[in-house]
């Protein structure tokens, strides 16, 4: 019951922050569940190939830091959607811990080397945070339309900029560690 108590006596923006660290925990996981399932080596291959080839191909293209934020950002706005949202952003952040589980497969390190890896990164932290805010901000939406409290959107709006900055400065991030990484 002292829970119950905390939360009800903590202003609206601090249960925000407090959701929105909840489901960067809750994410962290989804991402280590998904790095830890086991895949054939056929099944690693053909994950490991379509990324190079994504990655490749953009960079041939010289669209890779457009593609990337663009790819991320479309996956934040679904995660906006009122608690399917939520959903949607852990399944698809599940699969990219088994596109971990991939990679770690084909080059022979364990799993938790690529998330230790991975987590090490500022690209992580600003990408993660990102879809934390658009997953707690998909429940809050849906707790306020119930609530008939349109005024929700103005935070939705908020959320989506912030959302969009933090991922356009990690677009930028991760082209230069991939440019870094293949000198």
């Amino acid at each position: 019951m002292k829970c119950l108590s905390f939360w009800q006596n903590v202003s609206t923006k601090r249960k925000r922050v407090y959701s929105t660290l909840l489901v960067l925990l809750v994410t962290i996981l989804a991402m280590a569940i998904g790095s830890f399932t086991p895949l054939g080596q056929s099944e690693a291959q053909f994950r490991s190939d379509a990324l190079n080839q994504t990655i490749n191909e953009s960079i041939a293209s010289n669209t890779l830091t457009e593609r990337i934020f663009f790819n991320n950002f479309f996956i934040t706005l679904l995660m906006f959607i009122p608690l399917v949202g939520a959903g949607l952003g852990l399944f698809i952040i599940y699969n990219t811990g088994v596109t971990l589980s991939a990679l770690s497969t084909i080059h022979g390190y364990p799993a938790y080397l690529g998330i230790l890896e991975l987590m090490a990164t500022p690209v992580f932290w600003l990408e993660f945070v990102a879809y934390s805010i658009a997953m707690a901000g998909s429940i809050w939406l849906f707790r306020r339309i119930l609530q008939q409290r349109l005024s929700e959107l103005k935070w939705t709006a908020l959320s989506i900029g912030i959302s969009a900055l933090l991922l356009i400065i990690g677009a930028f991030v991760e082209v230069w560690l991939i440019n870094a990484a293949s000198l």
